[in-house]
């Protein structure tokens, strides 16, 4: 009787311990967490690519660099992309924080920059508005780099 229950014991152990790899994989135990990316997806309108390329080479990058020195963002990428349809993305605008927390009260300190930049959020805020008219914002999506060890 002992020895069954033993028996039992050792296969209840090693039925919890298989369970417990499963748990270990999920746990991140293969991977890290890598930083945080945003990606926004921009349509310029017909004939005004230039025109927005012109725009992220000038006053996009000052403001990407500055929100860099910061420390409020660690990298950014202008990605040119083949739009296969008119409502697909001719540009991909990246942006990359060292962790979720680093997007905490992030609106406020960005108008910092903006403010520093552009002279004021209401003239950041009408630039943008400006921009508008050669290009539309699609969409974006944040997510997160799995790091595999």
């Amino acid at each position: 009787m002992t020895r069954n229950l033993l028996r039992f014991g050792a296969a209840a152990a090693l039925c919890g311990l298989s369970t417990l790899t499963g748990v270990a994989f999920a746990d991140g135990k293969d991977w890290t967490d890598g930083p945080i990316v945003n990606s926004a997806y921009i349509r310029t309108v017909d004939g005004h690519f230039d025109d927005y390329m012109h725009w992220l080479a000038t006053s996009y990058k000052k403001q990407q660099e500055a929100a860099k020195a910061a420390g409020l963002i660690t990298a950014w990428r202008v990605l040119v992309v083949e739009a296969r349809s008119p409502t697909d993305p001719d540009i991909i605008l990246v942006t990359e924080y060292k962790n979720w927390a680093a997007l905490d009260h992030l609106g406020g300190k960005l108008d910092s920059v903006s403010t520093k930049l552009e002279g004021s959020v209401e003239a950041a805020a009408k630039a943008e508005a400006d921009r508008g008219k050669i290009r539309t914002v699609l969409g974006s999506r944040t997510m997160q780099e799995a790091v595999l060890k």
